[in-house]
């Protein structure tokens, strides 16, 4: 095999590969022999049959088998005799070969960077504790009261209004013929609870006990029963009581009802997750920080086609938000051009992050265990109740969808390792002050140029929709 560099342009390499025909012909007639041992020839005992004769039978397919299996050995060779780096699979095009004559390809390979990672220890960072207001648990509290809300009878009568329970008797027909289903007796609704068909509830608010009522609605198109899909329906119906919703009482016996141990233990409970939440929300906003201060002290380049990867991923979202109707408010008014001129801006810095990232698990042996992706498999599969055993199965059969899982967790625990060694000062705020100063940051960054966005903070940089684009996990795959 003869290897020859033919052309060496910052990340990118151009060789030309030559493998001799004596070497091919002796693939192809050892494979044949391979072939021979199995295969029956008549006239010929096993393994005996002439090669000339195997060659005429067998010859097309294995040539091209040897052929296949030569490039991908002899590139995977020239690769690793030069300890070279691919960042992508290399591009190979076959130059010229005929039978008996030489194999020439050439190979193209674009190669990962060689950079040197910042002094993370000059990084500084600000961890904000969010102290949880009292007010907020006690809110909390009330919202999960009233999730277990009741109803009892009015004290004083009334008409209904939005949020009652009312009793009813309704009949309904589709042009005047009752079918299945469409009727029923002391039948429990709270109004504007949206369970019925739209527009049913709101026409029974107002109606006092013995009122009788009728209701004129229309049945969604694609509705399960085909008989009453998009046709419109009568429905007589009768209010035989009303009755207001009440929140259940916080006492110990709902705390016990939802796993606690007594109404202090259910507080308790609930603040832990309020902190638990604003600590996510705290470290979201610290990792921000880091990747910006990442993006800020590294500028080596990187492989364009890793880059075309990563845009064309963010250039099909934004084609589908728009055939869904969703348009950035950033893009309003620019065409194409501009926009992805923008958008390979972020997904540049995606790569380079993600490259970065990539590199200080490598140096610093960075590793998710088995047990952690097992983890995060098992909760992937609790958010898909019913379809758990499915999800499993797709992830084991599915290596991609498997590393996209563990890229994350890769992600974290760089971060974290980066986070150990930076220099962090605590702040203690409150919920309000919190969202005060991300909503100062966000439209502080709103002014400038989207094109800072390699510089700045995706989500400070790029309004919601464009922060998931240009954020989301930064290392992607390329962390993996």
């Amino acid at each position: 095999m003869q290897v020859t560099e033919v052309n060496s342009e910052g990340l990118k390499r151009d060789f030309k590969v030559v493998i001799e025909a004596k070497e091919i012909n002796e693939k192809v007639e050892n494979r044949l022999r391979e072939i021979s041992a199995r295969v029956k020839v008549p006239g010929f005992r096993p393994g005996k049959a002439p090669i000339k004769l195997l060659k005429q039978r067998y010859g097309p397919s294995v040539m091209g088998e040897v052929l296949e299996r030569a490039v991908t050995d002899s590139s995977a060779q020239a690769i690793n005799e030069r300890g070279l780096r691919p960042a992508v699979q290399p591009k190979i095009e076959i130059d010229s070969f005929e039978d008996g004559k030489d194999l020439e390809y050439s190979m193209a390979v674009e190669l990962l960077p060689e950079f040197e990672p910042m002094d993370f220890s000059k990084i500084e960072l600000e961890r904000v504790k969010i102290v949880v207001p009292e007010e907020e648990v006690t809110s909390a509290l009330d919202r999960l009261a009233a999730s277990r809300k009741e109803s009892k009878p009015l004290e004083t009568a009334r008409p209904s209004q939005s949020g009652d329970v009312v009793v009813i008797d309704f009949k309904g027909t589709v042009h005047g013929e009752a079918l299945p289903g469409m009727a029923g007796e002391d039948h429990h609704l709270e109004l504007g609870s949206n369970t019925f068909i739209a527009g049913f509830e709101d026409q029974l608010i107002g109606a006092a006990v013995g009122e009788e009522r009728t209701v004129n609605v229309t049945f969604p198109e694609g509705y399960g029963n085909e008989k009453l899909s998009g046709q419109p329906a009568v429905f007589e119906c009768t209010v035989k009581e009303i009755r207001e919703s009440v929140p259940a009482e916080l006492n110990d016996e709902l705390a016990t009802s939802m796993g606690a141990e007594s109404l202090d233990d259910l507080k308790e409970k609930v603040k832990e997750r309020l902190a638990q939440d604003y600590d996510g929300l705290s470290r979201m906003r610290m990792k921000r920080e880091i990747l910006d201060q990442l993006a800020e002290n590294h500028d080596f380049a990187v492989p364009e086609s890793m880059v075309d990867l990563e845009f064309d991923a963010i250039w099909r979202q934004v084609e589908h938000d728009r055939e869904h109707g969703r348009v950035d408010p950033d893009d309003e008014g620019k065409d194409d051009e501009e926009m992805k001129a923008e958008y390979r801006d972020i997904a540049e810095r995606r790569v380079r992050l993600g490259l970065l990232l990539s590199e200080v698990g490598r140096l610093n042996q960075i590793e998710v265990a088995q047990d952690e992706v097992n983890r995060a498999l098992f909760q992937e599969a609790q958010r898909h109740p019913g379809q758990e055993q499915q999800v499993l199965e797709f992830y084991r059969n599915n290596p991609e969808a498997l590393a996209q899982l563990r890229a994350p967790l890769f992600e974290d625990k760089v971060i974290d390792f980066i986070i150990d060694l930076a220099k962090v000062n605590e702040r203690e705020v409150t919920p309000d002050q919190l969202r005060e100063e991300e909503e100062k940051a966000a439209a502080e960054a709103s002014e400038k140029p989207k094109k800072a966005a390699k510089k700045k903070p995706a989500k400070k940089a790029a309004s919601k929709s464009k922060a998931k684009k240009a954020e989301g996990d930064e290392a992607g795959e390329d962390g993996a």
